[in-house]
């Protein structure tokens, strides 16, 4: 069984890190590559890096960031943010990123999915989505949880694994920065409809959300304030999991 990870998000807006609350209310957490170094010496698994306003803004994504971060680390690197072309994808992959994600463009333009996984290999591009609960289940929403697409959650994660995705960046907007938990109920709806890998992303407060999530089907919890502000140690996470059964990467 390939053993469960833990990322660290890093929300980058105007060259720093950022944290809110339900996409809202955002609050600096320092310089993103000093970051980086201490996530990577501290023992996190990846790193994802996402310019959160980048689509709604319609600029580029810090590229010149993403070379100093690559520079510096050398754990697997997720880079996002803005990313509307095929060359696009490339650039991320030429200036350093082991992975690139893609949210609003994917769902804007779905053949930008097949597309750059033929550029990137499968294994390489991971498809975030945004979702919202709504009566009839989970609506994703794009442009940095600004705007509701009618598109169902599950529905859309089962369209871009056929299209080439290799793995699902799954954010729930309901629980994002509460620190409440996951949403295990989306995470085991999403991860239950498909055979690609999951990351549960948004609501992680202490390590039993972690371990939650994994038994909800979660392949990787990722985590921002909790680290960023030094609640949890990583390690602390890790040998919590370990004593519960669960198997996470040393």
């Amino acid at each position: 069984m390939l053993a469960k990870r833990i990322i660290a998000a890093l929300d980058i807006k105007e060259g720093r890190v950022v944290k809110g609350i339900q996409f809202k209310k955002l609050r600096d957490a320092g310089d993103p590559v000093e970051l980086a170094k201490e996530y990577e010496v501290a023992g996190i698994d990846e790193l994802v890096f996402l310019d959160i306003t980048a689509s709604r803004e319609d600029r580029k994504i810090l590229l010149d960031l993403v070379k100093q971060v690559s520079r510096e680390v050398f754990i697997p690197f997720t880079v996002g943010g803005g990313i509307k072309t095929v060359e696009g994808v490339r650039q991320l992959a030429r200036n350093g990123a082991d992975k690139v994600f893609m949210n609003t463009a994917a769902v804007d333009d779905p053949d930008l999915v097949r597309k750059s996984a033929e550029v990137l290999g499968r294994a390489n591009l991971v498809v975030a989505i945004d979702g919202k609960k709504t009566e009839e289940g989970w609506e994703v929403y794009t442009h940095g949880g600004t705007r509701p697409r009618s598109i169902s959650v599950v529905s859309w994660a089962q369209r871009v694994e056929g299209l080439g995705a290799g793995e699902i960046l799954l954010t729930s907007m309901d629980t994002d920065g509460t620190k409440g938990g996951f949403d295990l109920e989306l995470t085991s709806s999403v991860a239950g409809a498909i055979d690609i890998p999951v990351i549960a992303s948004g609501g992680a407060g202490q390590p039993d959300h972690f371990l939650d999530a994994f038994r909800s089907g979660a392949s990787a919890g990722l985590a921002a304030s909790i680290f960023h502000y030094g609640e949890y140690d990583i390690s602390e996470v890790k040998k919590y999991l370990t004593n519960r059964g669960i198997n996470v990467r040393q």
